[in-house]
């Protein structure tokens, strides 16, 4: 695994100056948000309107700026926020906010009044969404900072069984004992209770069978087994079983290993691993907050690509050039040959992938790059073909 030293640290080494920076580009909406309820034939439908397009405030607009209190609230949310390192000097925010070479660092969307204020409330609003804008772009410069320098001081270190995300999964267990998943029944569910506690004393069928009280997944190139399946609000897990996104590409996954491993894949190992969350699962750039819901190496001799693999729905995602999760795998090439050359393992690839449980139809109509166009990403409307992309 891509891992930081244990005994480097980004907030103690490294101070970063707050600048201007192309590489950094924020999108802030300040738009007029209306929701309409429309009578139809089918019944009542919620239409949602906004009013507003994407344009720059203009020079004359930053000079009523209060520059002043703009400093003083950006110094601080920097101490609100724990960025101790980063260090803002009073001229860097018009600095961040007049930089339009070779573009600007930010778009804002919002009607004309916010851009053009002719009054003292319009004047307020506008100060708000200057505010706003520095505050995105110090989350987004310090996170771009503390990945150049975790990118500089990665090096490769083996996964081994006193990983949380191995040490914690090793089984199912009662609650009184340590090292697997906790499980919380509802004391009404007698019968289901009865149920489970009889199939932990079954281990056999624990890990090989699916059916019973029990949703879970079998599946023998997964690092730990069984895999629980998320059960509704009677059943609580910790770790939580899987969603249905989830469930969905491990049994897809099993089934295309199933179908390939004497064929396409006869000469490839497959491992996969439920990854947990933040503190202790394994996490890709602090700051970015990556925690990809599986793990997947797929080895050919001494060969490795290690893929993080995130399913999950996206109807709400921003625009590819705005969702930095989706666009990882365009620095983790690099990446991985940097971090190879200092760690001299030279056959290790990273990638990774997010598979839309949103169909794709519907969301081609609002994932695109922002502007319009068509998606510049890896979108399958099939299963089946993403794994086979994977793999």
């Amino acid at each position: 695994m891509p891992r930081v030293p244990e005994d480097r640290n980004f907030a103690a080494e490294a101070d970063i100056l707050l600048e201007p920076d192309q590489a950094v580009r924020v999108h802030v909406d300040m738009s007029l948000k209306v929701q309409a309820l429309e009578g139809a034939s089918g019944g009542i439908t919620a239409v949602d309107a906004r009013a507003g397009r994407e344009q720059p405030i203009p020079v004359e607009s930053l000079d009523i700026v209060d520059w002043e209190k703009v400093y003083l609230d950006l110094i601080e949310y920097k101490e609100r926020k724990g960025l101790t390192n980063l260090v803002v000097r009073p001229d860097a925010p018009r600095r961040i906010m007049t930089a339009a070479e070779p573009e600007r660092l930010y778009s804002l969307v919002g009607d004309e009044s916010l851009v053009r204020p002719n009054s003292f409330a319009g004047t307020a609003l506008l100060q708000e969404a200057v505010v706003a804008i520095l505050w995105k772009y110090a989350d987004a410069f310090y996170r771009v900072n503390r990945e150049r320098w975790d990118s500089s001081h990665m090096v490769y270190r083996t996964l081994d069984e006193s990983d949380p995300n191995l040490n914690f999964n090793r089984g199912l267990v009662r609650e009184r004992e340590s090292g697997g998943y906790v499980v919380k029944i509802q004391r009404s569910e007698s019968e289901l209770v009865s149920a489970v506690v009889k199939l932990i004393d079954e281990v056999d069928r624990l890990y090989r069978e699916e059916a019973g009280k029990l949703p879970r997944i079998h599946f023998d190139r997964h690092l730990y087994q069984p895999l629980l399946v998320d059960h509704g609000d009677k059943v609580r897990m910790s770790p939580p079983g899987l969603n249905k996104s989830e469930a969905h590409f491990v049994r897809d996954l099993r089934d295309y290993w199933a179908s390939e491993k004497d064929k396409s894949l006869v000469a490839v190992e497959v491992f996969l691993l439920r990854n947990l969350s933040r503190g202790t699962g394994i996490g890709f750039f602090e700051e970015r907050g990556f925690y990809p819901d599986f793990i997947l190496w797929i080895m050919e001799g001494e060969k490795q690509n290690i893929v993080f693999v995130e399913p999950h729905g996206m109807l709400y995602a921003n625009a590819y050039r705005y969702d930095e999760k989706a666009r990882l795998h365009e620095a983790l090439p690099d990446l991985a040959k940097d971090i190879g050359a200092r760690s001299k393992q030279k056959h290790i690839t990273l990638d990774s992938y997010t598979i839309s449980a949103t169909p794709y139809d519907d969301l081609r109509k609002k994932y695109d790059d922002g502007t319009g166009r068509s998606l510049p990403m890896r979108i399958s409307s099939s299963w089946s073909a993403a794994i086979s992309t994977i793999t």
